[in-house]
C-alpha cells in the first residue's frame, strides 16, 4: 500500500515532467542535500521518505540519520541524499509531504501520551484517518507512543447506539456477541454506552472486551470505573470532549483508554525542509 501511495503521489506531482528542474537545473549537476527538522517534535515517515527518493531515482544515495519514533529538535538532520540534483528536487516535495504529515501525527500523539504518563490510561487513535493513509497514520501514532484502536470494520465489533437500537434488546445483544465469538474468535467486541445504566448492563454480559464511555462527565467516568469494579476483563475507553486541556482529568478517572480523533484528523504538520549543502 505504501508503494502505491508513493506512485500516486509522484504521478500527481510530476505529471508529464518536472519542467522547472528540466530547464533550470543542468542535467549532469550533482548535489548533496539534508532533510532537516525546523522545530521540536517526533519523527515518523523517514523510511517512507527514503523510498520516495529512490522511486524517483534508484541511483541516489539515501542515508537515514534518525529513525522513526525519535524525538528531535530544530536543526536535526533526518536524511542525507546525494546524487543528481534534478532527481533530488523532483522527489523533494512528495518526500516532505509524507514526512511532515506523519511526523505531525507522531508529535501530537506524544504530547497526549506525555500528559497522561502518570496514569494507567493509554492514548488511542480512531478511524478518522485520511483515506488511503490509515496504515501510515496509525504507525505514526505508534511512533508517538500511542496505541492503535481497531484498523477497520473487520477486526473489532464496535456496537454503537444505532446498532443497539436496531438489535432489539440486551438479550439480542448477548446472543449476537456469542455468535461473533463463535464465528470469529479473534474479533474483539466493544459496546458503546452513553448512560451509566448501560454500563451496569454491559459489564454483566459475557464476551464484552471493551465499553466505550461516550461523552460522559468526569463524575460519570469515575462511577463507570467503580461499576466495572474487579471485572478487569472489561476495559473502559473514554471518548468525546478530549483535548490537551481535558485529557489529564479524564485519565485520572481511572479509565483504561482515551480515544482521540484529533491525532489523525487535526494534527498540524511538523516543519521539515530540505537544504542543499554542496554539489558539482
Amino acid at each position: 500500500m505504501s508503494q502505491e501511495l508513493i506512485m500516486m503521489a509522484l504521478e500527481e506531482d510530476i505529471g508529464e515532467g518536472d519542467v522547472t528542474s528540466q530547464y533550470f537545473v543542468p542535467e549532469n549537476k550533482t548535489a548533496i542535500a539534508f532533510v532537516t527538522v525546523r522545530e521540536e517534535g517526533v519523527v515518523s515517515g523517514v523510511k517512507l521518505a527514503k523510498a520516495v527518493f529512490l522511486e524517483v531515482d534508484p541511483n541516489l544515495e539515501v542515508q537515514i540519520l534518525v529513525e522513526d519514533g525519535s524525538k528531535v529538535g530544530p536543526g536535526a538532520m533526518l536524511i542525507r541524499v546525494e546524487g543528481k540534483a534534478r532527481s533530488i528536487l523532483t522527489a523533494e516535495r512528495t518526500a516532505l509531504n509524507f514526512l511532515q504529515r506523519l511526523s505531525g501525527v507522531a508529535t501530537m500523539t506524544a504530547r497526549y501520551v506525555n500528559l497522561v504518563r502518570h496514569t494507567r490510561a493509554r492514548i488511542l487513535d480512531t478511524r478518522k484517518t485520511t483515506p488511503g493513509y490509515r496504515a501510515l497514520e496509525k504507525q505514526a501514532v505508534l511512533d508517538g507512543g500511542g496505541t492503535n484502536h481497531r484498523m477497520g470494520l473487520y477486526d473489532r465489533a464496535m456496537v454503537k447506539d444505532n446498532h443497539l437500537a436496531a438489535e432489539g434488546g440486551i438479550e439480542a445483544v448477548q446472543k449476537a456477541i456469542q455468535q461473533v465469538k463463535a464465528d470469529k474468535p479473534h474479533v474483539e467486541v466493544e459496546l458503546e454506552a452513553d448512560r451509566l445504566e448501560q454500563v451496569r448492563a454491559f459489564v454483566e454480559l459475557e464476551g464484552v472486551d471493551y465499553i466505550l464511555l461516550d461523552n460522559m462527565s468526569l463524575e460519570e467516568l469515575k462511577e463507570a470505573v467503580e461499576i466495572r469494579g474487579d471485572k478487569h476483563r472489561v476495559r473502559l475507553e473514554a471518548s468525546g470532549g478530549v483535548n490537551l486541556s481535558t485529557v489529564v482529568e479524564i485519565a485520572e478517572t481511572g479509565v483504561d483508554f482515551i480515544s482521540v480523533g484529533a491525532l489523525t484528523h487535526s494534527s498540524p504538520s511538523l516543519d521539515i525542509g530540505l537544504d542543499f549543502v554542496g554539489g558539482k
